[in-house]
């Protein structure tokens, strides 16, 4: 069966130059033109075409690239795995943002038993618990984002729960795009007790990845239906 791009357009409810452009980037296979110019595009196409704009919501264009081009070369196994790194990195947000929401809604903090002993914790330690690179905690110091004290004895940078609070959400701010300028404002609230602007922050991001998961396994379904199509399942 053969489909005309201005067909294939207004089922996905986008323009034929969207089309145009997909395969100039080689997102699909090549498309064969009929004899008097015009494109042919089959149910492999469109089933292409279909997958890209299920899997661009959830994963973005550069994830979604290299997808479909591994799916070209028949490499699925590869394809599939990489969509499971996604899937796996999503839910290790997922599960940060939740834990950054329990130490902004109760005493947790106050329980670690680094802060028992109350010595504080070293950077390393800090990211081991937070799970955030040392390199982006000291960056995040230099930006004005955090102010660490110092062990006078040592000189060691010594954190302790409202550090590790500021930690976890200007990871949250950074990985939602907000600019620096409002992540200041936002650590500025968080230390002066004036949090709830900030939980609000961390439900709201909550939120958004949930509705990421949600594209990425709409995404999903179209790419297993894909594949299906074009290899021996």
């Amino acid at each position: 069966m053969n489909m005309r791009p201005i067909d294939i357009a207004r089922r996905l409810n986008i323009s034929t130059s969207t089309l145009r452009h997909y395969e100039s980037q080689g997102l699909v296979p090549p498309v064969p033109r009929a004899a008097n110019g015009y494109r042919m595009y089959t149910e492999e196409h469109v089933a292409y075409f279909e997958c890209i704009r299920a899997m661009i919501p959830g994963f973005g264009i550069p994830i979604t690239r290299k997808v479909v081009r591994k799916l070209q070369k028949q490499e699925v196994d590869e394809a599939l795995w990489l969509v499971n790194e996604q899937q796996a990195r999503l839910h290790r947000e997922k599960v940060l943002t939740e834990k950054t929401i329990r130490l902004l809604e109760t005493d947790e903090l106050d329980k670690l038993e680094w802060n028992r002993k109350r010595k504080g914790m070293t950077i390393g330690e800090a990211s081991r618990e937070t799970g955030v690179p040392s390199s982006a905690i000291r960056h995040w110091e230099r930006e004005g984002l955090l102010s660490l004290p110092r062990d006078p004895e040592n000189g060691y940078r010594r954190l302790y729960p409202s550090h590790i609070r500021q930690i976890l959400m200007i990871r949250i701010l950074r990985k939602a795009d907000y600019p620096i300028d409002v992540i200041r404002q936002v650590m500025k609230e968080l230390g002066n007790d004036h949090i709830e602007n900030v939980r609000k922050v961390a439900r709201d991001s909550l939120v958004r990845l949930n509705d990421i998961n949600r594209c990425q396994m709409q995404g999903v379904h179209y790419l297993y239906r894909l594949c299906g199509l074009i290899s021996n399942w």
